[in-house]
């Protein structure tokens, strides 16, 4: 398998998982040499992390919406929680992670990204 077939395997995983294409585009003044930093990031997320077959498909996705709460990165998180709903899991699932994130990351984190979760969940009437 070539690199750039790899990489499409990547963005087919990515868009089934998150229910639409993965667009990463420049951002202004950006150098072109982000495309390659988006390019590794793809390949190593959807294309090595997120095909493995260790944990189930909605273990992975509830994992990593609290990997990516705790650690308050909203854009991943919106992500994450897209990728969440499309596998399965529920918003009362999803409301229930976060109260346990509050007592284990705090209330003030977990609220923070709960934010991100009432605007996806406002996505998705």
């Amino acid at each position: 398998m070539t690199d750039e077939d790899a990489y499409q395997r990547a963005l087919a995983t990515a868009e089934r998982l998150l229910g639409q294409p993965l667009v990463l585009p420049l951002g202004d003044g950006e150098p072109s040499v982000g495309e390659e930093f988006r390019r590794l990031a793809t390949l190593q997320t959807f294309g090595e992390a997120w095909p493995r077959t260790g944990l189930d498909l909605r273990s992975r996705s509830l994992v990593s919406v609290a990997i990516a709460a705790t650690l308050g990165t909203h854009e991943p998180l919106r992500g994450q929680l897209r990728i969440a709903l499309q596998s399965g899991v529920t918003r009362e699932e999803i409301v229930e992670l976060f109260i346990h994130l509050a007592a284990y990351a705090g209330a003030a984190r977990a609220f923070d990204g709960y934010q991100v979760v009432a605007a996806v969940f406002a996505e998705r009437p």
